[in-house]
């Protein structure tokens, strides 16, 4: 298993587990696994955020078609799992998160009356692990059952750990696998000075390989984002979002962000195709974080 870590050697297969809470209000433990088919048509996401010094886990789950179909929970109010199972349940809806092997495969299950997954995520080329903050990125393939359907596909999964504020910093973060098999993942924060953003390649067949020098622009329809500019170096790609799927954050004190996530279409400047999931997270005074490219 190939490990690519920008922190400095320390990630590894225990790293899946939960970790050790710091004593920040906002301390946060998130897992996300994404997916979308092959042609783009269908795909979703699910994400499970623990706040243990705030006594509560977020769920959001997300079923998207290109053709407008939606079917979403998003549930604010969870009661924390304990141990090292990630059970969680709420109103009309049960979901288990699983471990099958350290790096290698997780597999999600999820009941509700109109929302049905049983998905295993496979690592494709290894593990990204971000330099500047406690955060890993996996490229899968992506199978099993959707609504009881077969499904085969791809995605990504992370998994990150430590203070998180929703209502500070905005940023932009895109991931994708293009028709050839390659797969493309890049993250920029606005926060007005240019950083080594964490970005990485998977060529087909490949390893995961860091990428230096990536930098994104967005470009807004009023509050929506409609298109975004992926500058990795050689490899200048477009993102059309193809479904939103969006959720509204509440801050303990009352302060509210929009956390824009879409299913898209990227494409390349040498003429490939593939697809992926792209957020823009927008919190109070986003206009003015600087949404162009940095580099």
């Amino acid at each position: 298993m190939r490990i690519v870590d920008m922190g400095g050697g320390a990630l590894g297969p225990g790293d899946e587990g939960p970790h050790q809470p710091g004593p920040d209000l906002l301390w946060n433990e998130s897992y996300y696994l994404d997916f979308v088919s092959e042609d783009g048509e269908l795909g979703g996401y699910v994400r499970l955020g623990l706040y243990p010094n705030w006594g509560r886990a977020w769920y959001w789950a997300c079923l998207a078609g290109a053709d407008g179909r939606q079917r979403m929970i998003v549930d604010h109010d969870v009661k924390l799992p304990t141990g090292a199972d990630l059970d969680v349940s709420g109103d009309g809806y049960t979901a288990t998160q699983r471990t099958v092997e350290p790096m290698e495969a997780v597999r999600l299950t999820l009941a509700a009356d109109d929302l049905h997954l049983d998905l295993e995520w496979r690592t494709a080329g290894g593990v990204y692990g971000y330099g500047l903050t406690s955060r890993y990125e996996i490229p899968c393939r992506v199978s099993g059952t959707v609504g009881g359907r077969p499904f085969d596909g791809h995605g990504q999964r992370d998994h990150s750990w430590g203070v998180r504020d929703w209502w500070s910093v905005s940023w932009l973060w895109s991931s994708g696998r293009l028709e050839d098999g390659t797969y493309l993942h890049g993250m920029q924060a606005n926060v007005g000075v240019a950083l080594p953003w964490p970005a990485f390649t998977v060529p087909p067949d490949g390893q995961v390989e860091h990428v230096e020098g990536f930098s994104a622009a967005t470009e807004f329809a009023g509050d929506r984002p409609s298109a975004a500019r992926l500058a990795f170096p050689g490899l200048g790609t477009t993102v059309e979002p193809l479904a939103d799927a969006p959720v509204e954050l509440i801050s303990p004190d009352g302060t509210l962000a929009r956390f824009s996530r879409s299913m898209c279409r990227f494409v390349t400047d040498d003429g490939r195709v593939g697809h992926g999931w792209t957020e823009w997270h927008q919190p109070p005074g986003w206009r003015e974080h600087g949404w162009g490219p940095l580099l």
